[in-house]
């Protein structure tokens, strides 16, 4: 299928759902623009000209033309947000790329892998970085998201929007591990992160591997920003409580 509409992603590099929707837009081979958002200091333009429920990222503009800083998208384009729904409407919009399977059974456990991440690791994976979940309940949580792997590949075999909804965040709590970038004390940090690398988890790092060593991980994760942000986020938390602009937590 011949791309026909423009794609503008507003994205922020530190958030692992700006980043499901890139990998996607990549494996699609899609043509797309980006203009970035600083979610510690969000500019009063994108929710007042862009994503007027709430501001959030990623939000995907579909149609229209060249987008700018401080300008309000065309009547004529659609307005997608929340990653989940755009990477099945990348999934639709795409169907060559396959980024889900054509069996309709694959399609449905792919979906429910996703909705499993969606509901249960990104409360843990938050939970984790600000001290609110223990590192014990993590590990738990990811052996049982490595038990719904098959032995091999990926979460349906073949690469899919399922994948795209998880490394994102794996990536990050790896990152956060061996960058010392949580807050728990350096030693709970250490100890999770030698869990991770003994073979209780070598199904999920072999795993991980392979979702890094695509071209679209390549072309989407930029180490040295993502660990900047994580820093600036981390430090307002230490100030003031804030996660982000719709959550916040009482300081340890």
């Amino acid at each position: 299928m011949v791309q026909t509409k423009r794609i503008t992603l507003y994205a922020s590099v530190d958030s692992p759902f700006p980043h499901r929707v890139r990998l996607a837009l990549e494996e699609a081979k899609a043509k797309y623009d980006i203009i970035w958002i600083d979610l510690i200091a969000k500019p009063e333009w994108f929710e007042k000209k862009v994503n007027k429920a709430g501001g959030k990222v990623p939000t995907l503009i579909y149609g229209g033309g060249e987008l700018h800083e401080d300008e309000e998208p065309s009547p004529d384009a659609a307005t997608l947000v929340e990653s989940l729904v755009i990477l099945e409407f990348l999934a639709d919009t795409f169907p060559e790329a396959h980024l889900l399977p054509a069996d309709p059974l694959l399609r449905a456990r792919a979906r429910t892998f996703y909705m499993f991440i969606e509901t249960k690791l990104i409360v843990a994976f938050l939970g984790f970085i600000f001290a609110t979940v223990s590192a014990d309940d993590m590990l738990a949580l990811l052996e049982t998201i490595q038990g719904m792997l098959p032995p091999t590949g990926y979460v349906v075999g073949e690469w899919s929007i399922a994948d795209a909804a998880f490394s994102p965040i794996l990536l990050r709590w790896v990152h956060s591990l061996e960058n010392g970038l949580a807050m728990f004390t350096p030693e709970t940090v250490k100890q999770s992160r030698d869990a991770f690398n003994s073979p209780r988890f070598d199904r999920l790092r072999k795993y991980l591997e392979d979702n890094v060593a695509r071209p679209s991980m390549s072309k989407t994760y930029d180490r040295e920003a993502l660990e900047k942000t994580m820093v600036r986020r981390l430090e307002r938390f230490r100030k003031t409580g804030v996660i982000t602009s719709e959550l916040k937590m009482p300081l340890p």
